[in-house]
């Protein structure tokens, strides 16, 4: 069936369950020709390439977070605040900084909102601290960790995974070090958690079929 078809048919909600969740190579997601490493041994990694500045990454992140409640065991979910130019950076930084303060499953959400409602520059590191202090941080762990060796170090990885997935937008998503996937390859964001969850349980068949398991 054309693809067009497809998708069309799709939209008018007559298409079967698995037709519907049939993705295409090159279309809804491209395959690395080099498969990169993963950081998390015996489960299958999804990365999420995301900036807290970008509206896209915002509205999709409640339906990133109902998704990945519902993750198999066997699959980990790691977002990686990217940094696409120097511009993007800071906001990197501030990801780190709450995750090494232990901040971050508390203010994660916030500074989306503080962003793209509140429309605070958290860009500038005064601002971010004296905002985070405002919500129960303690801003002098906050500068501290600011500029820290463990910060610098995370900010420099994340820019490594960048280039290595050749990730030229977000929000966009890499599963097992192998797929890159987006909403902007699906064409929506409803597609994109079926593409993942297909790209998913391909993983999990190829490690079903590897010998001796």
């Amino acid at each position: 069936m054309p693809r067009y078809l497809a998708r069309l048919l799709l939209a008018l909600g007559l298409l079967v369950t698995p037709l519907a969740h049939a993705i295409l190579e090159g279309v809804d997601y491209v395959k690395l020709a080099q498969p990169r490493a993963t950081e998390t041994r015996g489960k299958i990694e999804v990365l999420e390439f995301f900036w807290y500045a970008c509206p896209h990454c915002y509205r999709l992140e409640p339906e990133l977070n109902a998704w990945a409640k519902r993750l198999p065991k066997d699959v980990v979910l790691r977002r990686v605040p990217a940094t696409l130019n120097p511009d993007w950076e800071p906001l990197t930084r501030v990801y780190y900084t709450l995750e090494a303060t232990g901040q971050l499953e508390q203010l994660h959400a916030k500074v989306f909102d503080a962003i793209h409602i509140e429309r605070i520059k958290l860009n500038k590191p005064e601002i971010f601290f004296d905002w985070a202090a405002q919500q129960g941080a303690d801003r002098a762990k906050l500068a501290q960790a600011y500029n820290s060796f463990s910060v610098n170090s995370k900010v420099q990885r994340a820019r490594q995974l960048v280039q290595e997935y050749k990730i030229d937008g977000v929000p966009a998503f890499a599963v097992n070090g192998k797929y890159i996937t987006s909403a902007y390859m699906t064409g929506s964001n409803p597609a994109l958690f079926a593409a993942l969850d297909s790209l998913i349980r391909m993983e999990q068949d190829a490690k079903r079929a590897k010998p001796g398991r």
